[in-house]
């Protein structure tokens, strides 16, 4: 599925994006989760700082 999203975004300016991924723990039960989006690569420091 991860391909199919990077894929349609090679058409247009989709080349300026980056798919991010961030490992976060879960205040509730302390398990570890994936957060993952689609952000321009000029944001992707902001995104992985404020991404809590």
């Amino acid at each position: 599925m991860a391909k199919k999203a990077i894929a349609s975004l090679q058409a247009g300016g989709g080349k300026q994006h980056t798919k991010v991924i961030k490992m976060v723990k879960s205040p509730k039960t302390g398990a570890y989760m994936f957060r993952e989006e689609i952000v321009h690569k000029d944001n992707v420091k902001d995104w992985l700082q404020k991404t809590k």
